[in-house]
């Protein structure tokens, strides 16, 4: 198994699994829009015994402005 740590945007700090160890981007839904992460650096933990396999992603863009204080 392997999990996303994803950094920057409206998710940072957020983990969740991958079915791809190899994916290069995420395309995520966030409310009616949808964030764009793309993979950043090499994977960590990939020994038997150290915990899952773990990628970092970083925001890149969203479709649509994010704006926490719409009315």
């Amino acid at each position: 198994m392997a999990i996303a740590r994803l950094h920057g945007g409206p998710l940072d700090g957020q983990i969740i699994p991958l079915e791809d160890a190899g994916q290069a981007s995420l395309v995520l839904p966030y409310s009616e829009t949808q964030l764009t992460y793309q993979r950043e650096g090499e994977a960590t933990n990939t020994g038997a015994h150290d915990g899952p396999t773990e990628i970092a992603f970083r925001f890149t863009e969203s479709s649509d402005d994010i704006s926490p204080h719409d009315d």
